[in-house]
C-alpha cells in the first residue's frame, strides 16, 4: 500500500470490440428531446450523449502526411447549470518553427428544442464562432450554440488539422459531465508506430484489423497519382461513462480523466528502413539541455560577479553559503508569474530588470551556486496543475528548478518564491518526479515528494469556570511545509486581520494578546502564541467540555462511498495537541472520554488519544499523523472510518459534576 496505485497503463489492442452505437447526424429522436434527467445520474446538469472521434492521415506532395482529427457530438441540456456546454472551445497549436499552424473548423452546428410538441431547429452562424490568439504558442476556436435551454439537445462537428504528427490529441472518454457513448477510430497507415497510453480508471474496450489504404495526390507536375499502403485500423469504445468529479484531497483532477494519448514511436519507409522517435528521459533531458536558452544561459556569470563577495563575506560554510545566494536571488528577482524551462528574455536582462519568468529566475541561483562553488544542477519537472507525464516528451515538462548537495543531502530549491527555504519547494513543485541534467548529458530522476512529516504543534494550558467559559493560552509550532504555507498566507497580513482570520478558522473564539512570527530566518519553524476564550455547554449542575476544545475537527472530508482516485496530501505531515485543563473549584469529574489508539493499517495512518486526570487537572494529548503523501485509491475505505473514528472521539465530552 505505500506504493502509488498505477492507473496509468498502455492500452491493450485485443478483446471484443462493444457494438457500434447507432448515430445519425441531425436526427434527434423525440425521447432525447423529452427526457428530464439523465437515468445513470439524476444530478446530471447535462450529458454527452454521443461523441465520435476519429484520426486519421492526409499526403500532399510537398508537406508529406499531415494528421486529420474529426470529432462529433451530441449534448442533451438538463439544467440551466449545464447551459455552459453551448460554449464550447477547441485549442490549437501555432507556435511551430517549420510546421503550419493548426487549424480548426466547426460545422453542423445545431440546436435542437421541443416548442409546442414540435421539433425546432436553429443552426449556428458565423456569429457565433470565434478564434483568439492565447499566446505565441496557443490559439482558440470557439463557438456559442444558438437558442439553448434547459431541455435543449445540441449538436456540433469540428475538424482539427495538423502537420505535428509526433502525437496525437487526447481523445477523453470521461468529461465533466456524463457520457452515454463514446467511439474514437484511428486509422494509421504502415509508415508510422504510435504507442497507445489509456488514462484514468474504467473500461475501454478496444478492436483492431489491418486494412488497405489509399489517397489521391497531385504531383509536381500537377498529375494525379495514387498512394496505396496497408493500415492499422483501431477502434476505442466506452459506454456509461460517469462524469469525473472533484473529491478532496486530489493533485490534477486530469490525471485521472479516461482517456487514450498516442505517442509516435517510430517510422517505416517504403523500403523498410526505421528511424525510431520513441524519445527516452535521458535523451529528452539531453536535448533540452543543448538549447541556447537553456545550457548556454547556465554559463552566463559575469553580469553577477560583482555582487558575490559582499553576498558570501559573512558565510563560512557551503550551506551558509547556499542560503546566502539563496535569499539574494529571492530579493533580487522577481518571478513574473511565466512558465517554462527555457527563458525569454534572457537571464542577464532578467537580472537587470529584476523580473523574470521560472527559468531565468532559477538559472540565476544555479549559476551563482556553481561559481561560489558549490555543484548545482538544473531539475526539470511539470507543476502539479500541468500533470504527471505519461512517456518522456520535452512538451510535458513546464518548469524548472535547482538542486545541490549540502551536508551530503540533495537539496532542492526554488527561488521563485519568498517563502521558499533550503529543501521547501513551492507547493506547485510537489508532483512525483522531477529530471536532474548534467553538463554533461547525464540525467536522473529526482523524487519531488517530501517524505519527512511536517509538523504542527500545540502546547494550551486552559482554566474552566463554573459557569463553562473556558480561558487560557496557547502556543502553536509548525515546520516545513506547515510553516511554508503559513508564511504564504499569512505573513503579508496585518495582525488584526490575521486575527479575525484565527478567530474563524477555530470557530468564534475570543482571542487575545496574538504575538504572531515575524521572524525572517526561513530555516526556523513558524511559532505564535495567543490567549483565548470559549464557552463550553452546561446544564444543570454538569458542564460538558470537549476536551480539544477549538481543535476538535467535527467533519469527515471524505463523504463518497466509494473512490478510485489516490488521495493526495502534498506532503505527510503530523499534529500534536499538548492540553491542560483545570478545572473548577466544587466540581468533580463525572466521567472522561477513554483513551485509544487508531490506525489505518500499514503505518499509513495513526492517531493517538491519551487522557489522565491528576488532582483537579485534567492532561490530554493528541497525535494525528498522515505518513504518505500520496494514497492509493484502494486505501480509501480502511482512510475514510479512520477519520470517522477520529471525529468521534475527539468529540467525546468530559463531563464535570457540582459537588
Amino acid at each position: 500500500m505505500r506504493c502509488k496505485k498505477i492507473f496509468l497503463s498502455t492500452v491493450l489492442l485485443a478483446g471484443l470490440m462493444a457494438s457500434a452505437q447507432k448515430f445519425d447526424p441531425g436526427k434527434v429522436s423525440q425521447a432525447e428531446l423529452e427526457q428530464k434527467k439523465y437515468p445513470n445520474d439524476t444530478t446530471a446538469a447535462a450529458a454527452i450523449l454521443y461523441k465520435k472521434g476519429k484520426s486519421y492521415f492526409r499526403y500532399d506532395h510537398n508537406k508529406g502526411f499531415s494528421l486529420v482529427n474529426e470529432y462529433q457530438y451530441r449534448i442533451k441540456i438538463y439544467k440551466k447549470e449545464g447551459l455552459k456546454w453551448a460554449d464550447f472551445k477547441v485549442p490549437y497549436f501555432i507556435g511551430y518553427q517549420k510546421l503550419s499552424d493548426d487549424g480548426v473548423r466547426f460545422s453542423n452546428a445545431i440546436t435542437y428544442n421541443l416548442e409546442n410538441g414540435q421539433l425546432v431547429k436553429t443552426k449556428l452562424s458565423g456569429e457565433g464562432k470565434f478564434k483568439q490568439e492565447v499566446n505565441e504558442y496557443w490559439g482558440e476556436a470557439s463557438i456559442t450554440m444558438p437558442n439553448v435551454k434547459p431541455g435543449s439537445v445540441i449538436e456540433f462537428s469540428y475538424t482539427l488539422k495538423s502537420e505535428d504528427i509526433g502525437e496525437f490529441p487526447t481523445f477523453n472518454f470521461q468529461e465533466d459531465i456524463p457520457v452515454a457513448y463514446a467511439e474514437y477510430l484511428t486509422e494509421i497507415p504502415q509508415f508510422y508506430r504510435y504507442k497507445p497510453t489509456k488514462t484514468g480508471f474504467g473500461t475501454v474496450k478496444s478492436d483492431q484489423k489491418v486494412a488497405n489504404g489509399f489517397q489521391n495526390y497531385v504531383n509536381e507536375h500537377n498529375q494525379t497519382l495514387n498512394l496505396t499502403y496497408q493500415q492499422l485500423n483501431t477502434s476505442y469504445v466506452a459506454n456509461n461513462v460517469p462524469a469525473l468529479k472533484e473529491e478532496p484531497y486530489v493533485d490534477n483532477i486530469e490525471n485521472y480523466r479516461l482517456a487514450v494519448q498516442h505517442e509516435l514511436e517510430k517510422t517505416v519507409n517504403s523500403d523498410g528502413l526505421e528511424k525510431n522517435y520513441a524519445a527516452t528521459w535521458e535523451g529528452v533531458a539531453q536535448t533540452i539541455y543543448k538549447e541556447d536558452k537553456f545550457g548556454k544561459e547556465l554559463k552566463e556569470r559575469s553580469y553577477f560577479e560583482p555582487f558575490l563577495e559582499p553576498i558570501l563575506k559573512n558565510a563560512t560554510t557551503d550551506t551558509q553559503k547556499a542560503t546566502a545566494i539563496f535569499d539574494f536571488v529571492k530579493r533580487t528577482i522577481t518571478w513574473n508569474g511565466q512558465y517554462g524551462y527555457l527563458t525569454r528574455k534572457g537571464v542577464r536582462k532578467a537580472f537587470d530588470e529584476k523580473s523574470g519568468n521560472v527559468a531565468e529566475v532559477n538559472f540565476l541561483l544555479i549559476a551563482m551556486l556553481n561559481y561560489s562553488g558549490i555543484k548545482a544542477d538544473p531539475v526539470l519537472l511539470s507543476t502539479v496543475k500541468h500533470g504527471i507525464p505519461v512517456y518522456p516528451t520535452r512538451t510535458i515538462f513546464n518548469y524548472v528548478i535547482a538542486a545541490t548537495t549540502l551536508d551530503g543531502k540533495t537539496v532542492l530549491l526554488d527561488a521563485t518564491d519568498k517563502n521558499a527555504a533550503l529543501g521547501i519547494l513551492p507547493l506547485r513543485d510537489l508532483n512525483w518526479t522531477g529530471r536532474l541534467i548534467k553538463p554533461d548529458g547525464a540525467s536522473a530522476q529526482i523524487n519531488l515528494v517530501p517524505e519527512t512529516a511536517s509538523k504542527e504543534t500545540a502546547n494550551m494550558m486552559a482554566t474552566i469556570e463554573s459557569n463553562g467559559r473556558t480561558t487560557g493560552k496557547v502556543r502553536m509550532v509548525k515546520t516545513d511545509y506547515n510553516a511554508f504555507w503559513f508564511r504564504d498566507q499569512h505573513m503579508g497580513q496585518a495582525p488584526t486581520q490575521y486575527q479575525e482570520w484565527l478567530e474563524n478558522q477555530y470557530g468564534g473564539i475570543e482571542i487575545s494578546e496574538l504575538v504572531p512570527d515575524r521572524s525572517t530566518d526561513l530555516s526556523k519553524p513558524v511559532s505564535e502564541t495567543f490567549s483565548f476564550a470559549t464557552q463550553s455547554e452546561v446544564i444543570g449542575d454538569k458542564i460538558f467540555v470537549n476536551p480539544m476544545l477549538f481543535y476538535a475537527a467535527d467533519k469527515n472530508p471524505f463523504v463518497s462511498e466509494t473512490r478510485e482516485l489516490p488521495i493526495y496530501y502534498g506532503y505527510p505531515f503530523q499534529k500534536k495537541y499538548n492540553i491542560s485543563l483545570e478545572i473548577p473549584e466544587g466540581y468533580v469529574v463525572e466521567s472522561l472520554p477513554k483513551s485509544i489508539k487508531l490506525s489505518t493499517g500499514e503505518n499509513v495512518g495513526n492517531f493517538s488519544f491519551s487522557i489522565t486526570q491528576t488532582e483537579n487537572k485534567i492532561q490530554l494529548s493528541v497525535l494525528q499523523e498522515i505518513n504518505l503523501a500520496i494514497i492509493s485509491g484502494d486505501f480509501y475505505g480502511s482512510l475514510k472510518e479512520f477519520y470517522q473514528q477520529m471525529i468521534i472521539k475527539q468529540n467525546e465530552k468530559i463531563v464535570l459534576k457540582k459537588i
